[in-house]
């Protein structure tokens, strides 16, 4: 079997295609930026090609060399400082390109990067956790794009019968995150590499979630042929940014991050209390304590740096 993989040299594509590739798929990877992953120990099981996701005759192109059986679309800009424009033919027309190629070459199964994002602020729910089910309150231009996925997606079940599945990633991390949310990122990075970095508010939450992780669930949504379900969440851990730095100091204790503010974060914090019961009970994933993520980071910066490495203690 062939998975078509757009976006697949992205930081969550380049995770995920080794993981496809072990599960035996044969993955074909279309992106803009071919070169910013290799895949050469792969082998001829990983194909990467150049194409732009928002011109459709690239996709058609991919779609109809591949073949695939499954379809996987990572391609799409994250935060809401884009120009309108360019955001819309990348988040809206791109993702509409995905779905309709698939149709058309008949790649019913397909599965998408949503996002936490659609929920908009943890105020509109209170102190409870946040289902698939609950009323999407998300207003800046990448949560309405994601809104936008979500319907058209459904539209495409509903009047072609194709198998799509939305997964809305929490705030993923990594040591080489570098865009969107990455306040969460910054604070264990920049550390490690012995640079100080500072935050507007102590108390601003956030629900991180490995990258490794996020693969992981992305393998094993597009590997079923028929989840029980349209969307899954994949939560996190709801944690503040300055429970995020005391982690981080006890591997780095002269650590040198600092807050302007000690409180008035958490009201305007993003959706951080998140229910991802579908996706444990139904594809059994099981997350990685986040100390363990922020030690993993940590020596992954400093590993790159030519710094020693710490250990836990």
């Amino acid at each position: 079997m062939t998975t078509l993989v757009l976006g697949g040299t992205g930081f969550i594509g380049r995770r995920l295609v080794p993981l496809l590739a072990q599960r035996g798929e044969e993955v074909v990877c279309m992106d803009i930026n071919p070169g910013t992953a290799s895949y050469g120990h792969l082998g001829k099981q990983v194909q990467v090609v150049r194409g732009d996701v928002s011109q459709f005759d690239d996709v058609m192109s991919a779609m109809v060399a591949a073949k695939p059986t499954r379809v996987v679309n990572l391609a799409y800009y994250l935060g809401s400082e884009h120009p309108p424009h360019a955001a819309f033919k990348l988040n809206i027309l791109g993702m509409d390109n995905c779905f309709e190629a698939a149709r058309l070459c008949g790649a019913n199964r397909v599965a998408y990067a949503s996002s936490l994002a659609v929920s908009g602020e943890q105020h509109f729910y209170g102190d409870r956790v946040v289902t698939e089910d609950d009323f999407r309150h998300g207003h800046v231009q990448y949560a309405m794009h994601k809104i936008f996925n979500e319907w058209q997606a459904q539209d495409y079940r509903e009047k072609h019968g194709m198998e799509i599945t939305a997964i809305r990633p929490a705030n993923v991390t990594g040591n080489d995150k570098i865009v969107g949310s990455v306040d969460h990122v910054k604070c264990i990075t920049f550390p490690a590499r012995g640079e100080s970095i500072s935050f507007p508010h102590k108390d601003a939450m956030r629900c991180p979630i490995h990258v490794d992780e996020i693969a992981e669930i992305f393998a094993r949504v597009i590997m079923t042929d028929k989840p029980k379900h349209w969307v899954y969440n994949t939560g996190g851990v709801g944690i503040s940014m300055g429970e995020i730095a005391e982690m981080v100091r006890e591997f780095l204790p002269d650590a040198k991050i600092t807050f302007e503010k000690e409180t008035g974060g958490q009201a305007i914090s993003g959706n951080y209390l998140i229910d991802n019961s579908r996706l444990v009970q139904e594809f059994g994933m099981q997350y990685r304590p986040y100390r363990e993520r922020i030690l993993q980071i940590i020596n992954e910066v400093r590993r790159e740096a030519g710094l020693p490495l710490v250990s836990d203690r």
